[in-house]
């Protein structure tokens, strides 16, 4: 699985930290990108989108307030992964209905959870 982290955190304490690393230990290729780190858990952090190496993705993480990630639609669209997972508290009904209007596969859950884990194994230390 390839997975990209939106608003991918090096605070442990964030769940855009805990998402890399819950996807980490299942064994897939994470690629964390925020423009403010250059890497997280160790791996490399992309500032952008379109920096991601890698066009073939399955999952999309948001971590984001709405606010953000409505600015980013159009660079989501363009990587065009299978699934856009927004998670609780980065979503809007605007975001939603422009994410409805332009195709994407969208789910609004936490994308921790999804793969059988919880925030809360992840130590904030």
């Amino acid at each position: 699985m390839k997975v990209v982290v939106l608003g991918a955190s090096a605070n442990r304490s964030k769940f855009g930290n805990k998402a890399v690393r819950s996807y980490q230990e299942l064994g897939a290729t994470v690629y964390p990108v925020n423009p403010n780190e250059t890497e997280i858990e160790g791996l490399t952090v992309y500032p952008s989108l379109s920096e991601v190496p890698d066009k073939d993705i399955n999952r999309l993480l948001v971590y984001l307030p709405p606010s953000v990630g409505i600015t980013l639609l159009g660079e989501i669209q363009v990587l065009n992964p299978e699934e856009v997972w927004f998670n609780p508290g980065s979503e809007s009904a605007e975001l939603l209905e422009q994410t409805e209007e332009m195709g994407m596969n969208v789910i609004t859950a936490c994308s921790i959870v999804a793969v059988g884990h919880s925030p809360s194994q992840f130590p904030e230390e």
